[in-house]
């Protein structure tokens, strides 16, 4: 230990980003600024509805039984396909939460919304191009202008941790579940993107589809006498309808699609990502400010900070570590289908969005989330680094550790995805002019 200390705010400041948290009323760490998390005005789908409302632009239909939930997919054209039912009594709306009233979440590339038969409000995941992701509540009351209220902490408990990258964001969790719906903690937990073991994954959901030989935990229940080591997993998979226990009439459609879940899970990491890679460009804006260590590019130290996360977003979002599909996977609703078609799409036919459930999630292995607002706004500087790393990633000669870590990148997918690219977004296609 050094026999000195530096003065109070000095060492504050010297604090790794993320260790900040601990310090102060404010709880978490991008309440302060530069992020300013909770008093920066918020500018993403949802309150653009809220000003429409206000305009009188729209007005939201209230359904009999499901409320607003159904004018407002409209409004933010989701899909009702995208449907996932969730058991687990894992929103801060427990108590109507059950095997046979389960928690129903939809979403699009940027909007994620939770909604629970008989329960008094609807939740939003919003992507916001400059504060990453915001959530809000919407009560289920009828009223001329509905209200979207912005969360002021509560529902950050689950949704601004480890498992979130350290930044507010959306999340899958997998848990051993109870027939009451109450999750099993002490057998442990997993968070789902498209690296988890199928056999780690949906554990609190009911899941629709086939898919071979493999297995995962949806559609089923747990006794606290169990031993989850023994549980025989292939009695609850390849069903291609829901429990007869769940009262589907509630719902827009009778289905929890295994391909909408992928690609959920998939999509709500990318999402975290790239958030945390906004964070990351500002803090060090701000730290290199602060300091005055604005020459060459900024300091050593928040180089190496933004270079780690441009690193852990590339990898993502090239999908390296993607578990291999052993069996092919086929959802029982039009999800697929529907996603398949979205455009862009190349003049031959060929577009980030196609699916391939074969071995693999996507037929081309890059994130569609290059199209969102939240990756076009991604710093300058991010920006910078992460052009120069797509660039030689996909190049016909790489080093040999990105050789070693992008192995599954075959050259005809490399020539593939650079077409994609050329043809259908405006800054990464020119890269390969």
């Amino acid at each position: 230990m050094p026999a000195f200390k530096l003065p109070a705010l000095i060492a504050l400041a010297l604090l790794p980003w993320g260790a900040m948290s601990a310090f102060g009323q404010a709880g978490y760490e991008f309440y302060r600024e530069p992020i300013s998390y909770q008093t920066t005005t918020a500018n993403n789908s949802i309150s653009d509805l809220q000003a429409r409302i206000d305009k009188g632009d729209v007005t939201l239909d209230f359904h009999k039984t499901r409320g607003f939930l159904d004018s407002i997919l409209k409004e933010l054209n989701i899909e009702p396909s995208t449907q996932a039912l969730v058991f687990s009594k894992t929103s801060f709306q427990i108590r109507p939460i059950n095997p046979s009233n389960p928690r129903a979440l939809y979403f699009n590339d940027d909007v994620y919304v939770g909604w629970v038969p008989t329960a008094d409000k609807l939740e939003f995941i919003a992507a916001d191009p400059k504060l990453g992701s915001v959530l809000y509540t919407l009560k289920q009351t009828e009223s001329e202008k509905p209200v979207f209220a912005r969360d002021r902490g509560a529902c950050l408990q689950c949704h601004a941790t480890r498992r979130t990258k350290l930044v507010p964001g959306p999340l899958v969790r997998s848990l051993y579940t109870s027939a009451s719906g109450q999750p099993v903690y002490n057998f442990g937990n997993f968070l789902s993107d498209h690296t988890t073991p199928f056999k780690h994954r949906w554990g609190g959901y009911y899941v629709t589809g086939s898919h071979g030989s493999m297995v995962h935990m949806g559609n089923m229940f747990v006794s606290r006498d169990d031993d989850p080591d023994e549980l025989d997993l292939t009695k609850y998979g390849n069903r291609l309808s829901l429990s007869r226990n769940v009262h589907a009439d509630n719902y827009l459609v009778d289905t929890s699609d295994i391909v909408a879940l992928m690609v959920l899970e998939h999509q709500s990491q990318m999402q975290n990502l790239i958030t945390h890679a906004i964070y990351e460009e500002e803090r060090a804006k701000h730290y290199d400010q602060t300091f005055n260590l604005t020459d060459d590019g900024g300091s050593d130290f928040t180089k190496r900070r933004l270079a780690r996360s441009v690193e852990n977003l590339l990898k993502y979002m090239f999908l390296v570590d993607e578990f291999p599909l052993a069996s092919p996977v086929t959802g029982t609703s039009s999800f697929s289908k529907t996603f398949s078609r979205r455009e862009p799409i190349t003049k031959s036919g060929k577009s980030l969005y196609q699916l391939d459930l074969q071995t693999r999630m996507f037929r081309y292995p890059l994130s569609y989330m290059v199209y969102t607002e939240s990756f076009a706004v991604l710093g300058p500087r991010t920006t910078a680094l992460l052009h120069t790393r797509i660039k030689q990633v996909l190049s016909e000669t790489v080093s040999e550790e990105d050789a070693e870590l992008f192995a599954h990148l075959t050259p005809p997918q490399k020539q593939d995805i650079k077409e994609i690219l050329k043809e259908t977004h405006s800054t990464l296609g020119k890269l390969f002019e």
